[in-house]
């Protein structure tokens, strides 16, 4: 009886293994389609607005919308958006987010407004997804280096004047644990002495979407949460500390609620 089960289970899993091989495979050929086709879309709505968006609203909107229209074609993954979004999508946040996976940027571009992402640099240079970051005024970012630090925090200023949010994983690199990391003091420092609110997000259940060193996708249920927006008016760089730590503590705090959920 017992090797009768063995027998029987295994099949089961190998089953199982090659319909996820073959849904990841349909998965990756539709983002690779997305990708051709968002190309010269792209390129038409930047000539298109140029004259008038400097800041590339537009273009990057439509950018957001390629991880939107394949998440709707991607049988492994189903996201959810909560919590109370921005009335106007033109008043600037510096938008903080934990880390889980690289899925995370996917799950976020659900949201209904633009934002500029800061990014590593090796990002940028991913064939024709990294041009489109680029087209989309995206910014890099080489870690470990204070000019191109300073140099990022400089192009998210110029975003944020121009009305458009910048979206910042304070951990710096997505968690290895699932635990969050310890957050950087740039994106509150930004916050700060540009005297604008910091608006935090909760991800949740992306870790398993796409797990690190594997290129096969996985199952999720994932969510995005928007949290009230921290204002740091009258704030000083001696607060700096202070708000990166409470904001960390309501991301966390909210993580896990919304695991436990």
């Amino acid at each position: 009886m017992s090797s009768n089960t063995e027998d029987s289970g295994e099949p089961k899993q190998s089953r199982a293994g090659v319909g996820t091989t073959l849904l990841s495979i349909w998965s990756w050929f539709v983002f690779g389609a997305c990708v051709a086709l968002w190309m010269p879309m792209m390129a038409i709505v930047w000539l298109v607005t140029l004259p008038f968006d400097r800041a590339r609203w537009w273009t990057g909107y439509l950018y957001r919308k390629l991880p939107v229209v394949h998440q709707k074609l991607n049988p492994l993954w189903h996201f959810k958006v909560s919590g109370a979004l921005p009335d106007n999508p033109r008043n600037p946040y510096v938008v903080v987010s934990n880390h889980e996976s690289f899925v995370d940027i996917l799950l976020i571009s659900h949201l209904p407004w633009e934002m500029k992402w800061l990014s590593k640099k090796e990002m940028f240079k991913i064939p024709f997804a990294g041009w489109l970051m680029r087209l989309s005024a995206d910014i890099p970012l080489e870690r470990g280096d204070r000019e191109s630090a300073g140099k990022a925090m400089d192009l998210c200023k110029v975003a944020l004047d121009r009305k458009v949010s910048v979206m910042i994983f304070p951990e710096g690199t997505r968690s290895a644990t699932g635990e969050m990391r310890d957050f950087k003091d740039g994106a509150f420092r930004l916050a700060i002495e540009t005297q604008l609110p910091i608006l935090p997000l909760v991800v949740s259940g992306t870790r398993n979407a796409l797990r690190k060193h594997d290129w096969r996708f996985g199952r999720a249920d994932a969510e995005v949460r928007v949290m009230p927006p921290v204002p740091t008016e009258g704030l000083t760089l001696d607060d700096v500390d202070a708000l990166r730590d409470e904001v960390r503590s309501l991301i966390e705090t909210e993580r896990d609620i919304m695991r436990a959920a």
